[in-house]
């Protein structure tokens, strides 16, 4: 079962009077339980095509499926509600709101909704990526591995069909590299999530089932792993 599929997607932005075509008309699938990788040189198109598949984006053209839905029919507010159930996004950068705990951060994306358990769904995944001694910890007051599985925390609390992570290896040391990429292995094949990572690392890229070649807004090659 695909859970993610694309139509022809194309983005083009225009920079003053420079009309900049990112992505060329994408066609990829994504099949239930399966971890790809987007690789490319810088500007090849990964981040703005993850955006796109997350729906943080919107594209100039064509159509993104998740479990065989059209994400752009809906409007903003439904399209949040949408994204906020199915899809995890970890950004490279962490976005973590300084002036929040640790627990905190975890627990918004379950309060946006008004859930009661929030914070009992915050300390769970925040215990299984060994992080129940920073419960009450600031962002600034824990180390750069420690916010990155705080940010996959946020990103996976509401239990998301897909997880789409931009980077997110990018800031951090090669041991803390590989301790995130065992989580998300762990948490496809224990949980059949679908994951996408974009990442300039063949050493990360080596992790997942397939790898998806960009260059110049097009996929250039597709790698099967076996």
């Amino acid at each position: 079962m695909d859970v993610i599929k694309t139509e022809n997607l194309r983005k083009i932005y225009f920079l003053e009077e420079e009309k900049i075509e990112a992505l060329k008309g994408i066609n990829i699938t994504v099949k239930k339980g399966e971890m790809v990788a987007l690789m490319g040189p810088s500007g090849s198109g990964k981040s703005t095509l993850l955006h796109l598949l997350g729906g943080i984006d919107v594209p100039t053209k064509g159509k993104v499926f998740i479990n065989d839905f059209d994400i752009f029919s809906l409007d903003d507010k439904k399209l949040s509600v949408f994204r906020n159930k199915h899809i995890g996004f970890v950004f490279q950068f962490h976005y973590l709101l300084p002036e929040f705990t640790v627990l905190e951060n975890v627990m918004l994306p379950v309060q946006i909704y008004n859930k009661r358990d929030a914070k009992e769904k915050a300390e769970k995944i925040l215990r299984l990526l060994g992080l129940e001694h920073r419960l009450n910890h600031k962002p600034t007051q824990i180390s750069g591995g420690e916010q990155q599985r705080t940010a996959i925390a946020r990103a996976v609390v509401n239990e998301p069909d897909i997880i789409l992570a931009d980077e997110p290896t990018g800031n951090l040391d090669s041991e803390n590299a590989h301790n995130v990429m065992n989580i998300f292995k762990e948490m496809n094949k224990k949980d059949n999530v679908s994951i996408v990572i974009a990442t300039h690392d063949p050493e990360i890229a080596e992790y997942c089932d397939r790898i998806f070649y960009l260059k110049d807004g097009q996929i250039q090659d597709i790698i099967e792993k076996t």
